[in-house]
């Protein structure tokens, strides 16, 4: 066919040669390339294509592709852009908490509270430094974005109008839409392309569609009857039945490879345009909301109402009752600086870089964004493909089969026979797994094999489905015996059958395929023996003699981490482009109970509300597209659950870019790994467990803390409030109030460090600012009424003090009773909810035992007295040692209490 030059103009043009060709101008190539992976539209043939491209089975001119390279630029993945270290200082400064902190030192700065304001932005800045220095850190131990795409490719160029084509190697960032490139086993598809040729193509899309088996390819432009596919198990054809671009036989996809056989292909996108770079587009990099932002801005926005809603009630009360202007602003302010949790950026990022170093540390995971490691620590569902993960991506033998459909050796025997002589005489690229799958299980049994002296073979062939030896037996001379395996209506087609028999056996294969298996059809004739070569037309008058079935090899480790997770109270959900009854098989093998498996086809049906509740309900989806799989894990999140994602190919991107968590092995293809939030050192569920384990750890420190600290400044401004209504004086000074609040900051450092009881771990970690909320109202209010019951302490105590001694000794009772308190709180509440311990960790000990003896002995000190506070009486310290121990009390009933009522919840 002609091909129109490169000075073509707009609209069709006529070429003489072929009155009945009409060239389409490039523009149509993006058309073309939409067309190419809408999988409703009618294929179009070869000839279509190449005039839609303007090219021709000879290639493009040098000029032509000059000009196309100019137009479409290279064909290239888009690259990271690299973060610098201003902007990603600038970044963290959104982080909610971080500028609530930043807030409250502009507007202490602005009342010129200059203490306040000082240890407020210095907090902002080391909050952002440690952020930065973490996510850098994480930057560089995770690999830089390599192409999973071939260096070189074999072009078909001319250099002029009537030259002949040559071959020749390019680089492959050199490719343009409408190149004609050849493929060879072991070759990596460089780009999109269209088939004009093929020979016993198959190609790995595992990258892809997450298919382990070899799918085959060929043009549309093959006669019909011969457009079946399939490998020797017949897997390859229920692959291609599937819905997709990818189930197309004329189509090939960057990112995947030559399993065998050749082809010729004109190239139909490039670049941006390929379907590789699609599932690796800026648009779906950027990710939805995780669980930790949803949690951290709740929490966040709580606290900014209360901190904007504090500083008017205060000024406004000490008018109106008090007769006080704004000399009490600085302790308006000081009270919404006690309000906030200062310290949270830094335990927060503490706690998750600890928790991140550990892990890389122990198991060889990298967490290679913070936050999530606490969204490790929520999942309560978790999604994996079946290959991989749950099966270790090889099959093995289940049984030999005869005719009648009882075990018996010899099918076996004679596909061992056929394998061994397949690989030794057929010029292979890689040997097929089926068929070391059935040598090893040969191997086992101790098959005599060596006896045969092979002749000839015909290897797989996609159109049919199937391979051949010929061999000579011991004792048969002048006789060739053929030994035929692979799919199963293959095969029988070219047995010496009835119909009835044929029919019996085609639902002997049906019901062990519907059992999960592989079958592998063996069938045997003798020839007289000759010296010309064997073709596939000796493929007939077959003896049928059995099926192999064959199941994919079960993961070691699958069944105990699925256990594992079950007992953290994970769900486990398998999205997989395989067949229903392979995957279900798979699980039941497992332990795992596959209950309904929903199809791919059920899942088009369903809206989105549907598919969420199904979501939830269903375990096993099966030929999933990577669009399928995104749209589940969406719907998880629709429906209010916490998702991992674990994946290693291209086509898991859009799942790992929709969970709150993408999760990929360190030997994911690269695009995988620079997407991914976590990358384990294996692809294996004992490695998430572990990882998981980690992310509780760290959200149960960060948990404790946010009760701790929340509910003990909840209690400390309620009863400020209400002193600074009853008293004649403020019932703290503003420097006293951030000396307080800088004491129980460093002294909740220890939460970072901190090891949470056992039972913390077991089950998911969610920041829900609800249940936050409940938590520090009902333990603030018992800490507000242990310090106001400090008041009639300090009312006895001081009975007769004169009034400026009186203030002062005040502020010194108060200040040491609130770091007292606080000191209890972080021993009693430790680890909160209906698991807090009566025990303190190591780390927490120490820091609530310091507190207390900051607050005992501060006032006796100079800086007591130049904050202006002053020795207390002995009696007050009786009194106080009384009302502490009822405060306890208090603690140990209502935290009882409030575990009874979590826990029924």
């Amino acid at each position: 066919m002609p091909e129109s030059s490169a000075a073509a103009g707009p609209g069709s043009t006529y070429d003489p040669d072929d009155p009945s060709a009409v060239v389409v101008p490039i523009e149509a190539a993006t058309a073309w390339r939409g067309a190419a992976h809408d999988t409703t539209a009618a294929a179009p043939t070869s000839l279509q294509v190449l005039r839609s491209l303007d090219s021709g089975p000879r290639g493009l001119l040098e000029e032509q592709a000059g000009e196309r390279l100019a137009r479409y630029g290279e064909n290239t993945l888009p690259a990271w852009r690299p973060v610098s270290w201003p902007r990603r200082f600038l970044r963290s400064l959104r982080d909610p908490f971080t500028s609530v902190l930043l807030c409250l030192g502009l507007v202490s700065a602005a009342v010129a509270s200059w203490g306040t304001a000082c240890v407020t932005l210095v907090l902002v800045v080391v909050s952002c430094l440690l952020r930065s220095a973490e996510e850098h850190r994480a930057d560089r131990s995770t690999a830089a974005l390599r192409e999973l795409v071939a260096t070189t490719a074999t072009v078909l160029r001319r250099t002029g109008p009537d030259a002949a084509p040559h071959a020749r190697e390019l680089p492959v960032g050199e490719l343009v839409p409408g190149d004609v490139i050849r493929l060879g086993p072991g070759d990596l598809v460089p780009a999109d392309v269209r088939l004009l040729r093929a020979s016993g193509l198959t190609v790995h899309q595992s990258a892809l569609t997450g298919e382990s088996v070899p799918v085959a390819k060929h043009p549309v432009d093959s006669p019909p009857g011969l457009r079946a596919a399939g490998d020797g198990s017949g897997a390859g054809e229920e692959s291609c039945a599937g819905e997709g671009p990818f189930a197309r036989p004329e189509l090939c996809f960057q990112g995947s490879s030559v399993a065998s056989g050749s082809g010729t292909a004109v190239v139909t996108a490039t670049g941006a345009d390929t379907r590789f770079a699609a599932a690796y587009d800026g648009s779906a990099r950027r990710r939805g909301t995780s669980a930790f932002d949803r949690s951290v801005h709740g929490i966040s926005w709580t606290l900014i109402r209360f901190m904007l809603l504090t500083p008017p009630l205060v000024l406004m009360a000490n008018a109106a009752l008090r007769g006080r202007g704004l000399e009490t602003l600085p302790f308006a302010v000081a009270v919404a600086v006690g309000l906030t949790p200062e310290m949270l950026p830094v335990i927060v990022t503490t706690a998750l870089a600890r928790g991140a170093s550990l892990l890389a540390g122990n198991h060889g995971v990298i967490v290679k964004r913070l936050p999530a490691l606490h969204d490790l620590g929520a999942i309560d569902v978790l999604c994996v493909d079946k290959t991989g993960t749950l099966t270790q991506d090889r099959p093995v033998l289940e049984s030999s089969l005869n005719a009648s459909g009882r075990p018996g050796p010899e099918a076996l025997h004679w596909a061992a026979v056929n394998a061994l002589w397949t690989l030794q005489l057929a010029d292979l690229p890689a040997p097929d797994a089926l068929d070391e799958a059935v040598l090893d299980a040969a191997e086992e049994r101790e098959e005599p094999l060596s006896a045969y002296d092979g002749v000839a073979a015909l290897p797989f062939d996609p159109v049919r489905r199937l391979a051949t030896a010929v061999v000579r037996r011991p004792g048969k001379l002048g006789v060739h015996t053929l030994v035929t395996k692979g799919a199963v209506e293959a095969v029988l087609e070219r047995c010496a059958l009835d119909e009835a028999e044929r029919t019996r056996l085609r639902e002997l294969a049906a019901r062990e395929t519907a059992n999960g298996l592989r079958l592998l059809a063996v069938a045997r004739a003798e020839r007289p023996a000759r010296p010309r070569p064997y073709t596939a037309a000796d493929e007939r008058g077959l003896t049928f003699l059995g099926f192999v079935t064959l199941r994919d090899a079960l993961t070691p480790s699958a069944a105990d981490a699925l256990d594992a997770l079950k007992d953290r109270g994970i769900a486990v959900k398998v999205l997989t482009g395989d067949d229903p009854g392979t995957v279900a098989r798979t699980c039941r093998d497992l332990g795992l109970d596959p209950g309904e498996v929903m199809s791919a086809e059920r899942i088009d049906a369903l809206p989105d509300e549907a598919l969420a509740k199904a979501a939830d309900r269903v375990t096993v989806f099966a030929r999933c597209t990577p669009e399928h799989k995104a749209r589940i894990v969406s719907a998880l999140r629709t429906a209010g659950r916490t998702t991992g994602f674990l994946g290693d190919g291209v086509n898991d991107l859009p799942a790992m870019h929709a969970a709150d968590v993408g999760i990929c092995p360190r030997n994911a293809v690269d695009v995988a790994r620079e997407t991914a939030d976590v990358v384990l050192a294996e692809k294996d569920l004992a490695a998430i467990d572990h990882a998981i384990t980690a992310g509780r750890h760290s959200s149960g420190n960060i948990a404790t803390y946010l009760r701790i600290t929340l509910s003990s400044n909840l209690g400390n401004v309620i009863a400020m409030l209400a002193a600074g209504l009853m008293l004649p004086f403020l019932p703290m000074l503003p420097a006293q109030v951030l000396v307080q609040n800088l004491c129980f900051d460093v002294a909740q450092l220890a939460f970072a460090f901190d090891r949470p009881a056992s039972e913390v771990l077991r089950w998911p970690t969610v920041l829900r600012p609800r249940d936050f909320l409940h938590f520090i109202t009902g333990f603030g209010l018992l800490n507000a009424t242990a310090d106001l019951a400090t008041f009639a302490v300090l009312a006895v105590a001081l009975h007769g003090s004169a009034a400026s001694g009186g203030q002062d000794a005040f502020h010194s009772g108060w200040f040491t009773e609130n770091l007292l308190t606080q000191a209890l709180v972080m021993l009693l509440l430790r680890t909160g909810g209906r698991v807090a311990g009566g025990r303190g960790g190591g780390p927490l000990r120490v820091a609530a035992c310091g507190l207390a003896v900051v607050g005992l002995l501060l006032p006796l000190t100079p800086l007591g007295g130049l904050l202006g506070m002053s020795a207390l009486p002995p009696l007050y310290y009786l009194l106080l040692a009384t009302v502490l121990a009822l405060y306890a009390y208090g603690l140990r009933a209502a935290r009882t209490r409030y575990e009874r009522k979590w826990s029924r919840s």
